[in-house]
């Protein structure tokens, strides 16, 4: 018997989301039925809203949920009726990353996450009027009232943390952390530069706060967002609007150029920039996802001074390990996530979408 709720329907590529009644089918054996308390609006949300990614439209996006488990199917064993929990990416837990501890490189990440929009055997989650939705999305499709969501995409958190200040580290927090602790893994005395201050670019630069990095540069064209970044424990910050990438970074690190660099903003002509502020053996990490196809050039001789060029994918985390670790960090108040949110009732998603688009607020959460 399917269970009727409301969902944020995108119906076609650059359409807005808008409020429906959709059908959820009942629990797989190894799925959960979560009433959602919260959700972040992410960028890669609103791009596959835009039809920037073969995502199956209409369908239900939302991939940074947070909730409380109202039942399960016959299999699952990590999670019970009762618990609060994040949600984030899911994988098929058998393949060699899984089992390596790399769930993020899942040899099924593209279809299970991204863009097939259904299970792995192909059936679908979400239906209206007895038409498949696309849905599936992250495991999880959490902008609706409530979400059938896959096992591997549960994690069981502290209920003494408000869901609401928790929603993003799903995505975009353990995103930008993982660039800095699991790829840079900054040195004593190093200079870690992060480009672009948005969601992911902030945590990034709270990150590095947390690590042994003595110089932490902070780079866009927003004033209130380098000042943001200031308060999260950026030591300095550059202007991209105002000043020269490479010389400012080679002014601040007395002409050796960036132990690492966190790319989060998607332009290519950005990346490069980035590439040629690094020091020798520097590390670049991209972030931001540009569309399908992209490419970008490089000096050839100038990477030959050890300088390496890493892909990420959502921090490379093991999201039961990190999960809890950064609720427990913002309890503890070493991960001042507030500073990025701004609560919408999900009602309100329309207005979400605006102020992220314009730049008004760097994470908006949703509340149901």
């Amino acid at each position: 018997m399917s269970l009727t709720t409301r969902a944020a329907v995108v119906e076609s590529g650059g359409a807005p989301f808008t409020l429906s009644d959709v059908q959820l089918e009942e629990p797989g054996p190894r799925e959960a039925l979560v009433r959602m308390v919260a959700a972040g609006l992410c960028h890669t949300d609103l791009g596959v809203a835009g039809g920037g990614l073969p995502f199956p439209l209409p369908g239900v996006l939302g991939h940074e949920g947070a909730g409380v488990v109202e039942a399960v199917g016959s299999a699952v064993t990590g999670v019970a009726p009762g618990d609060h929990v994040v949600l984030s990416f899911t994988s098929c837990g058998e393949c060699r990353d899984c089992r390596g501890g790399h769930p993020a490189y899942c040899a099924t990440w593209l279809p299970l996450n991204l863009i097939g929009g259904r299970r792995a055997d192909g059936t679908s989650t979400i239906s209206r009027g007895g038409e498949p939705l696309g849905g599936h999305f992250f495991g999880q499709s959490s902008f609706a009232e409530r979400a059938l969501v896959d096992e591997r995409s549960l994690v069981t958190v502290d209920r003494d943390v408000p869901l609401e200040s928790i929603a993003p580290l799903g995505c975009g927090v353990q995103t930008g952390a993982g660039a800095v602790w699991n790829v840079l893994r900054p040195a004593i005395g190093s200079t870690v530069v992060v480009l672009g201050a948005g969601a992911v670019g902030l945590s990034a630069v709270m990150a590095a706060a947390l690590t042994p990095a003595t110089r932490i540069i902070a780079v866009d064209r927003v004033g209130e967002r380098l000042a943001l970044a200031g308060d999260l424990g950026a030591t300095h910050t550059v202007d991209a609007g105002a000043a020269d990438l490479g010389e400012a970074i080679a002014l601040l690190t007395d002409g050796r150029g960036a132990d690492g660099v966190v790319e989060t903003t998607g332009s290519t002509a950005v990346l490069r920039q980035g590439v040629d502020a690094l020091a020798a053996r520097g590390t670049l990490v991209v972030v931001g996802a540009p569309p399908f196809g992209t490419e970008v050039s490089l000096d050839v001789n100038g990477l030959l001074g050890g300088k390496r060029i890493v892909g990420l994918t959502l921090g490379d985390s093991e999201t039961r390990t990190v999960i809890p670790a950064l609720v427990r960090m913002v309890k503890d108040g070493r991960l001042p996530l507030h500073r990025l949110i701004s609560h919408y009732p999900f009602a309100d998603i329309g207005r979400a979408v605006s102020d992220m688009s314009s730049g008004r607020t760097v994470k908006p959460v949703l509340t149901f």
